[in-house]
């Protein structure tokens, strides 16, 4: 059986682990209706717009 011979250091094991467990940057669209930033094929929560057409209902301020 395959054991470890030596314990691994928090150093090692953080070095080795650091490029999986990072987080990515949300990708980000602006919305061509409004122009405000929202995410890949969701509807627009400013305007309410998906796909060139309303699909959700916002009150305006």
């Amino acid at each position: 059986m395959a054991v470890p011979k030596r314990k691994v250091s928090h150093a090692r094991k953080s070095k080795r682990r650091s490029s999986v467990w990072k987080l990515g940057v949300p990708a980000l669209v602006a919305c061509p209706n409004c122009g405000e930033y929202v995410k890949p094929h969701h509807a627009c929560p400013a305007c309410g717009q998906y796909n060139g057409r309303e699909v959700i209902a916002v009150e305006a301020e």
